[in-house]
């Protein structure tokens, strides 16, 4: 696998999002609208639409992938995005979560949330310009998502155990 390729994918991370409306009271609700985000975020993602994802992110954001390093804050985050995810239209990556592996913990402080961690695992596709796409890799994930002024975001991504593309 490509080094940028697994770096940047799971840069996405993948991981919780901008739940807008969940009740920070229900569990429940937590885990429906996380996942719910995250699956906005995919979207957003698998179409390389930068400026939809950056959305999804707090700006003290913190990326840990097992081979590419850290990329720390939003501003770094976006570029990496940008320049490396998405900066080559004739290539790009289609990310797919493994069923049955993606679960939510909600977090909480007398029994209010305040965040949710989002783990399992995915599968990276890459579409090259003329060729048929293929399955590139596989990889676990952690995302820690804080509730901040009504808005869910992903503030912690961990990407990690990258290896063969295995289902």
């Amino acid at each position: 696998m490509r080094t940028n390729t697994i770096r940047l994918s799971t840069l996405i991370l993948v991981l919780g999002v901008a739940v807008h409306g969940a009740s920070a009271d229900a569990p429940g609700d937590v885990s429906a609208g996380v996942l719910q985000r995250d699956g906005a975020f995919w979207k957003a993602y698998n179409a390389c639409d930068v400026k939809a994802m950056s959305e999804f992110f707090t700006e003290d954001v913190e990326f840990y992938h097992d081979r590419g390093g850290a990329t720390l804050g939003h501003p770094a985050f976006v570029a990496a995005l940008r320049e490396g995810l998405c900066g080559n239209p004739d290539s790009t990556l289609r990310r797919e979560a493994v069923d049955g592996t993606v679960h939510v913990f909600p977090l909480k402080k007398n029994d209010v949330a305040y965040g949710a961690v989002l783990s399992g695992e995915h599968v990276f596709y890459v579409k090259q310009k003329g060729k048929a796409e293929f399955l590139d890799g596989r990889a676990k994930f952690t995302h820690l998502w804080t509730l901040k002024d009504g808005a869910w975001k992903m503030s912690r991504v961990l990407s990690y155990d990258h290896g063969p593309a295995v289902r």
